[in-house]
């Protein structure tokens, strides 16, 4: 089904009943693009974009965006700690900041800052370590105390009393949160525009091979030639490759979140914590969005759990005790797909025309345009974008491993 909702201020296509068509496969494309959400739709923007290429399709085997681009917590920064994933998502953020002009629809992106905050001496260290990593990149971040910490988000517990006393935290000022449905429809209405078809409900259900290259995908909707596939199915790309018998260091587990009621503006930035495992920001419309860690069992269910709401709400009421009068509105869970250094896997793999986008975890709502414009090169040049290219597959076998565990802000 095509959308129909339209944010306000939005500038329509020349159809004024949908944003964008709701086509039929056809038997031929140059690419296929696996898997419509975020990834899927800013890759398939940036191959028309950048590079001209427009027979392209997406293929999503639900709704639209309907996987963990409807189900994450929305959070945009830059702060990593090596240099190899500074690059990438700092040049994911710049995009950001223009991507409201570049799509021309509303994507209510809010430059509000994120507090990582330290709890511990061995914290204090890692975090200072990473400003100071962060500034010979180029990226906006400093060391902060805590009473700086209370004045940025003065309803942050900072008393020395409490289990885990704020030590203080890094700051960046650049990072913030963007309406996730909005930046999925603007991205589709794009591709739309320049004549790539976005197929809806059109689960791919295996390959066809020809040696060492993919000649079509088998799908719910029929048998679909093609010149290129690219995978962007998230926390579904193992179960993709293992039909190619090509085996992945990947790991599906759920990330479960919450929102609470609507509130009147009490957050002014994000908060995010390891120690206490916790991050809350709160949304455009008022509600109080969090997450946490993922869970320790790998799965596919997309919808939360009580011990981990509990959790969760008793770590947010210890370092915002106003919280504790919030009443929880609902519960969900994405599938994030999870590897051994908490990077992602992008470029080639054993097939000549086969490439591979994952392993984001609990990175990949902040990454979207980036990886959409650093993958769509790779696609178009058959060689990896400069700044994807440290994240090949074949790094679990070189050992140049890109460990991001300490900056990813939740355990996975």
């Amino acid at each position: 089904m095509s959308a129909t909702t339209t944010p306000p201020g939005a500038q329509l296509p020349e159809h004024p009943d949908f944003l964008w068509r709701n086509p039929e496969p056809k038997k031929f494309y140059d690419v296929v693009i696996v898997g419509g959400g975020g990834h899927g739709l800013a890759t398939a923007h940036y191959l028309a974009k950048n590079h001209g290429i427009t027979n392209v399709a997406v293929l999503e085997k639900g709704w639209l965006a309907g996987g963990n681009m409807a189900r994450n917590t929305t959070l945009i920064r830059s702060n990593y700690l090596w240099d190899e994933s500074a690059a990438m998502y700092e040049h994911s953020l710049k995009l950001w900041e223009g991507l409201e002009e570049d799509l021309g629809y509303p994507i209510l992106f809010s430059q509000r800052g994120v507090l990582n905050l330290a709890h511990t001496e061995q914290d204090v260290r890692d975090s200072v370590r990473r400003v100071e990593a962060n500034k010979l990149n180029g990226i906006d971040a400093e060391w902060i105390g805590p009473e700086d910490v209370k004045e940025i988000c003065p309803i942050v517990n900072i008393s020395a009393d409490i289990r885990y006393p704020v030590q203080g935290a890094t700051y960046q000022p650049r990072a913030g949160i963007a309406k996730h449905d909005y930046v999925a429809w603007g991205f589709a209405r794009r591709a739309d525009e320049a004549g790539i078809d976005v197929i809806q409900n059109c689960e791919v259900t295996g390959f066809a091979v020809d040696g060492d290259r993919v000649t079509g995908v088998h799908t719910s909707r029929g048998d679909i030639a093609c010149g290129t596939v690219a995978l962007c199915a998230a926390g579904h790309t193992s179960v993709l490759l293992d039909m190619l018998g090509v085996r992945t260091p990947l790991q599906s587990h759920p990330l479960q979140a919450l929102v609470s009621e609507l509130l009147e503006p009490v957050h002014p930035t994000i908060v995010m914590s390891n120690a206490v495992h916790v991050y809350v920001s709160q949304a455009h419309k008022g509600e109080l969005v969090m997450g946490a860690g993922v869970d320790s069992y790998n799965g596919y269910g997309q919808r939360g759990a009580f011990h981990i709401i509990e959790r969760q709400m008793a770590a947010a009421v210890e370092l915002f005790p106003v919280f504790a009068r919030a009443h929880l509105l609902r519960s969900w869970a994405g599938i994030v797909d999870v590897t051994p250094d908490a990077s992602p896997i992008v470029g080639h793999t054993p097939y000549e025309n086969l490439y591979v986008n994952s392993g984001w975890g609990t990175g990949g709502f902040k990454a979207t345009p980036g990886i959409g414009w650093c993958y769509a090169h790779t696609i178009a040049h058959g060689a990896p974008h400069p700044y994807v290219a440290p994240f090949g597959l074949d790094r679990f076998t070189t050992g140049a491993l890109v460990d991001e565990h300490g900056a990813a802000a939740v355990a996975h």
